[in-house]
């Protein structure tokens, strides 16, 4: 599966939804009689029906119904994509392993995270440490930053090899 895994993937930059992507890579998948790919995806747009909006009933009582297509957002996919990818590594470190090719197919689906360079200048730039009694205070504002696109121990690390330094 790993060397037919190139076409697959989705980026902000190709002008496309996500779920549209999805989509496209799961006919793509059948027509290839790619059965790895064509399982993540039907993984994938299986749970489509966990994504709710809340609404509030005619007797004033508070309930949620399933997102139409074209209310998903790119967001409520990557949160999806997020719960596989956390429970495969789950099952990776039991295994003692540190990847897989279903692990890889579904990174491949999200935003690139953040680098630790790139979390070190924002933090150089944006932050100051003078005005905090400790490093980590400043946790809150570079996560707040970079969101979902930084691990918050990887940030914690930095902080503290920051203020380590001077």
């Amino acid at each position: 599966m790993a060397e037919n895994t190139a076409q697959y993937g989705w980026d902000a930059s190709m002008g496309i939804s996500l779920y549209d992507k999805i989509r496209q890579d799961m006919k793509t998948s059948m027509l290839k009689k790619d059965t790895g790919v064509r399982d993540t995806m039907r993984l994938i747009m299986g749970a489509f029906p966990e994504i709710t909006v809340p609404i509030t009933l005619g007797s004033g009582k508070k309930s949620t119904r399933t997102k139409t297509p074209e209310e998903i957002t790119d967001e409520d996919i990557h949160n999806i994509i997020r719960k596989f990818v956390k429970s495969e590594k789950t099952m990776l470190e039991i295994k003692k392993e540190t990847s897989s090719d279903y692990l890889e197919l579904l990174e491949s689906y999200l935003p690139k995270m953040a680098t630790t360079e790139a979390i070190e200048a924002w933090i150089k730039t944006n932050i100051d440490f003078s005005a905090m009694k400790s490093p980590t205070q400043a946790m809150g504002a570079v996560m707040k930053h970079f969101g979902k696109r930084a691990d918050g121990n990887q940030v914690k690390a930095i902080l503290q090899g920051m203020t380590a330094q001077k």
